[in-house]
């Protein structure tokens, strides 16, 4: 199986911890160079740090926040400019979470930028560098709520379900030019996300954290949280070769708790 991802040069955005941060691991472990792109330079230095480079890696990272559109765009031309981008890793930390009757529009707006806009652009910035190499990963981290609609969090069900469909639409228009474009659905998995969603949500329900962790793990059919690198591993899959014909899908990595396909 050929995983080498030696030569290429893969964008992982929110890179600094939990899903992203692990991805940034696992691609460099497979001989990638990695940009980081997040909003805090100290947890993006720390990470450089961590990076692997036994194989002759070069890594750095862009300082950015998405609610600075035009900051974004420009750092992106500036990097495409000097590298070509093979492999980029969309992933935008959750929406605040609440009953989707009582959100704003604001809400919306703000997720839809946050989420969508910015993959976009992120995508329009990367295409024709992988559209010359012959070489394109586009990976989506988003959430099971595309398949199943999660309890609570209202915004994050209605916009993450508007990615997967862009992505679904953007795999069949670069398909021919050799880029893939897939989407991986994470489950309960040990990040800062989930901790402040079960923070929130044991105070709803007036139960323990514990209470409460360990009701959400009997709904896993393993029984346990999923750890940041098992998310990371099937990310760094992808962006290899050996996942040349695995494009415009959704894939799951839950725990088998999704109860649908």
């Amino acid at each position: 199986m050929n995983l080498d991802l030696r030569g290429k040069n893969a964008l992982v955005c929110g890179s600094s911890k939990g899903i992203g941060k692990a991805a940034a691991l696992e691609l460099a472990a497979l001989g990638a160079n990695v940009t980081l792109l997040a909003r805090s330079v100290g947890l993006l230095t720390d990470l450089l740090g961590e990076l692997d480079r036994q194989q002759g890696q070069h890594h750095d990272y862009l300082q950015a926040d998405y609610s600075d559109r035009p900051d974004l765009e420009q750092k992106m031309q500036a990097l495409t400019a000097t590298k070509t981008i093979h492999i980029l890793v969309n992933n935008t930390g959750g929406p605040p979470s609440g009953p989707i009757i009582d959100a704003t529009p604001a809400a919306f707006e703000q997720a839809f930028h946050n989420h969508l806009i910015c993959n976009h652009l992120l995508a329009q910035a990367v295409v024709p560098g992988m559209r010359a190499a012959g070489y394109g990963r586009i990976i989506n981290v988003i959430s099971t709520s595309v398949k199943a609609p999660l309890n609570n969090l209202g915004v994050s069900n209605t916009v993450r379900a508007a990615v997967a469909n862009w992505a679904k639409t953007l795999a069949g228009e670069v398909g021919k030019d050799h880029i893939t474009v897939n989407n991986v659905l994470p489950g309960f998995t040990k990040t800062e996300r989930l901790s402040g969603l079960i923070d929130v949500w044991s105070g709803q329900q007036e139960l323990e954290q514990e209470v409460l962790m360990e009701r959400m793990k009997q709904t896993v059919p393993l029984g346990r949280f999923g750890e940041p690198h098992e998310i990371g591993g099937v990310i760094a899959f992808l962006a290899s070769p050996a996942a040349a014909y695995i494009s415009g899908t959704n894939i799951t990595v839950d725990g088998g708790r999704t109860p649908v396909l």
